[in-house]
């Protein structure tokens, strides 16, 4: 350990002291990490999870809700005055306007305070009196979590594991016909480098766009201020001699400043300091491009998991001295584009996700759930007749096109293992069924006083991941 690592220990030791001296005796802070893989609409989440904690009707799953508990809930200046604020505002506009939009995803962390004060209940809750609790809410995107990988792997097991998978996809022929033409042993020249990894970097779009969750580096498909830096500018190459000054030792060196100058960094100022966390999912989305794309989404659970327990990896363990974050919840989102009668389906399959996640990560320490949630319903349901058959369907505004249409998007099976087995065996396709998605516009609004946003089982996540702190 160097001496920088003990100086982070103890900064971090006694900020941690600090903190839970604050919260055991003035206003205790609740840091509710918001993640998610491909489009799975995290700001749509947390717009919605804001304004139906400020306008509780629609909050019934919620106990604290339901009980009266929340007396009043506010926004607030966030502590962190070097992280951008979530622009709430602007996206519930977005959401609840004349002409209601989906608001622009998620592209670096921000963060919102929610302040709720809250009675007490039993007996103490009486001598007590209210108490303010304050909601820290960080979004950030899922690609840079799946990064924590990349901190015990070396390039060459990065660049093994990453071109195994290139290998199966369509996605990466372009990428890799630059490799059969690159020579990682020849002398390192930066516009060959170049070339080369631009070729991955569109491999790696390509590869989301269709459907895939594990896209590792994060930081490629969603750059920043880091675009076109050294620590962005390399790709994977097949092992061989790396001569000093070589292609390949250059890529290498240039792999080893990504983890110690882009993933450690994220880790260490926002990763460490989360007490509870949901990922969102689009398992209907994965689903929809094939088993290979569900196979490559439980992988990524595993590796979203594994990132929660600090033991395995001695460098996190040193930054979290023992802190470990005490709920998770996966969420499928898009629940709206079913009918209520498969919503039971989808958290079957998403239960068998992260059961199959859990074992494959050696998971334990934190409490883990799943659920299908919409944390704004854009569509409504009903039933048609079709070539003799009876379907339930949804409705909604198609986005783009602004048409009304109703949608079946194929049944999901009873049994999980329907889908998750093919998709561990490589199937290219389903052999039964065909499942469709659809992008639906929001739907226009019209809100009682008190009321948020419409959503499906936002309430229920939100006393999963918070309840215990507001009673």
């Amino acid at each position: 350990m160097i001496f920088g690592d003990i100086a982070d220990g103890m900064t971090r030791g006694v900020e941690r002291m600090g903190a839970t001296v604050s919260e055991a005796f003035f206003e205790p802070v609740v840091r509710l990490g918001v993640t998610g893989l491909s489009r799975s609409g995290k700001t749509v989440f947390i717009t919605s999870l804001v304004a139906n904690l400020l306008d509780r009707g629609r909050m019934p799953g919620l106990t604290a809700a339901a009980e009266g508990a929340i007396r009043t809930a506010y926004l607030q200046p966030q502590p962190d005055d070097t992280v951008p604020r979530f622009d709430y505002e602007a996206h519930l506009a977005a959401l609840t306007g004349p002409t209601p939009r989906w608001p622009a995803g998620t592209r670096s962390v921000s963060e919102l305070r929610l302040s709720l004060r809250v009675q007490p209940g039993g007996l103490l809750g009486g001598i007590q009196g209210p108490r303010t609790v304050h909601l820290d809410i960080v979004d950030y995107p899922g690609e840079w979590l799946l990064d924590l990988s990349l901190l015990d792997m070396a390039y060459r097991d990065w660049s093994e594991q990453t071109l195994s998978r290139a290998e199966e996809r369509v996605e990466a022929k372009d990428f890799l016909a630059a490799l059969v033409a690159a020579d990682p042993a020849a002398r390192h020249e930066e516009p060959a480098a170049r070339a080369l990894s631009d070729a991955f970097t569109d491999y790696l779009h390509r590869a989301r766009e269709a459907g895939y969750s594990d896209c590792t580096p994060g930081r490629f498909l969603l750059p920043g201020e880091m675009a076109g830096s050294p620590a962005l500018t390399f790709a994977p190459l097949p092992a061989g001699d790396s001569a000093r000054g070589s292609l390949a030792r250059e890529f290498e060196r240039r792999y080893e400043a990504y983890k110690r100058e882009v993933v450690k960094p994220f880790f260490r100022e926002h990763f460490a300091r989360i007490d509870r966390q949901v990922v969102l999912v689009d398992v209907l989305g994965a689903i929809h491009a094939g088993p290979k794309a569900v196979e490559d989404l439980r992988q990524a659970m595993a590796d979203i998991l594994g990132a929660f327990r600090p033991g395995r990896n001695r460098w996190l363990s040193r930054i979290l001295l023992g802190r470990r974050v005490e709920r998770i919840l996966f969420a499928a989102t898009k629940a709206d584009h079913l009918h209520h009668r498969q919503h039971g389906r989808l958290t079957a399959i998403m239960d068998a996700l992260l059961a199959d996640a859990r074992r494959r990560a050696d998971f334990a320490g934190a409490r883990t759930g799943a659920m299908s949630i919409a944390a704004l319903r854009a569509t409504t349901e009903d039933t048609v007749e079709h070539q003799g058959r009876t379907l339930d369907v949804v409705r909604g505004t198609l986005e783009g096109s602004g048409r009304n249409a109703a949608f079946y998007p194929g049944a999901l099976p009873e049994d999980p293992a329907r889908l998750l087995s093919p998709a561990r065996e490589g199937a290219e396709r389903w052999l039964d069924a065909d499942y469709e998605v659809m992008s639906f516009a929001p739907a226009p609004l019209s809100l009682r006083p008190g009321e948020g946003p419409p959503h499906i089982r936002l309430d229920r996540a939100a006393e999963f991941l918070i309840g215990d702190r507001l009673r």
